[in-house]
């Protein structure tokens, strides 16, 4: 340790180009010292270089982390200093010196800017402590940087608090929907937000799900309340009446389905195929008001109807449109390319909102 010694003579020079050539010297012989440095070593570097790195210009101190972010054991009180620096100088620091602690990352997650907050999003391992804070602070350019990062660990109820901000911002939804990490059944609130790209991805994760997993994911669902959608219309009382009627008589099927249907019948035969394929009624509504002819495919081939009322349905849903029949078609080869074991793995998460959506509602 004698050439440090002989280096922290130099302090007493004044000057700033002394005191830069001091600071290189310092951090060049703590690299190439042979062997690792014991204890009161690193506390001698420590000690010399956080307050020469204080004394130099942001230029010097970015090379200076920049160096230091790839040492395997850094002195700690530099890299601290290192990490909540201006952006320019804890970036490599932040996103690749691996000896920060959990409580280091969430000082400096809890304290700086988004900027701080995306190079901390970038670490090859975000514990999950600290990517809670980031969800908590977060914009959302930062909650996508998170996302896109599977090695970012992510507790249930940070999912959940992402996937409720990214449902929201498009921008977000191939950032959350790719998410390896991602529970399946939050996963499934982008269905009916998401572009056809990104839910054929939801379709293809279903269909690779396997029950195990299926059930655990049901049991873990938040249950999303169906009155978010939209109060009840207001022949919604006597429309479930005349279904409950029907049931009863044994009139109710896909006949009486399509007959609804023609006739402008839109309540009741929205209460009508809600029951028969057992999805909440704000589900159901949805995907007529909004003409969702993949989630009508989705429905249809869970409930085991056939492709031509399939397309009955299509048709009638999409009279307004000058190449129904067109229309129709393209979409009546959809549902002969959809797995029913897909569509019936995405019913079932559907299905959640109805366990409390009638409740909510009323």
């Amino acid at each position: 340790m004698s050439r440090l010694h002989d280096l922290i003579a130099l302090a007493q020079e004044g000057s700033s180009e002394r005191r830069r050539e001091l600071l290189r010297g310092v951090t060049d012989l703590f690299f190439t010292t042979d062997g690792a440095h014991d204890r009161q070593e690193m506390g001698l570097f420590d000690d010399v270089l956080s307050q020469l790195a204080g004394e130099m210009e942001e230029a010097v101190r970015i090379e200076l982390a920049g160096r230091m972010a790839e040492a395997p054991v850094a002195p700690a009180r530099l890299i601290r200093r290192l990490a909540s620096d201006s952006i320019e100088v804890a970036r490599p620091v932040l996103e690749g010196y691996r000896g920060l602690t959990e409580d280091d990352l969430l000082e400096v997650a809890r304290t700086q800017g988004q900027d701080h907050l995306r190079a901390i999003s970038q670490r090859e391992i975000v514990p999950e402590a600290v990517s809670e804070a980031i969800v908590e602070r977060g914009d959302d350019d930062t909650l996508g940087v998170l996302l896109r990062n599977d090695g970012a660990v992510l507790s249930r109820n940070a999912h959940e608090v992402a996937v409720d901000r990214a449902v929201a911002n498009p921008a977000l939804h191939a950032a959350a929907i790719e998410r390896k990490g991602l529970p399946i059944d939050l996963l499934n609130e982008f269905y009916f937000v998401a572009e056809a790209r990104l839910r054929e991805q939801i379709l293809a994760r279903n269909a690779e799900v396997d029950p195990a997993e299926l059930e655990a994911a049901l049991s873990a669902g938040r249950k999303q309340v169906a009155a978010r959608d939209g109060a009840l219309p207001a022949d919604y009382a006597e429309a479930e009446a005349v279904v409950r009627r029907m049931k009863i008589k044994n009139e109710l099927g896909p006949r009486q389905l399509a007959a609804l249907l023609r006739d402008r019948q839109t309540t009741k035969f929205l209460v009508a195929l809600a029951d028969l394929a057992d999805i909440d009624f704000h589900t159901a509504r949805r995907i007529v008001e909004k003409r969702e002819m993949d989630g009508l495919a989705i429905v249809c081939k869970a409930a085991d109807f056939d492709r031509a009322l399939f397309l009955t349905f299509a048709v009638l849903i999409l009279d307004r449109d000058a190449d129904a029949m067109g229309l129709a078609k393209e979409y009546g080869d959809l549902y002969s390319e959809l797995p029913r074991d897909a569509a019936l793995r995405t019913i079932r998460f559907w299905r959640l909102r109805r366990s409390t959506g009638d409740v909510a509602a009323a």
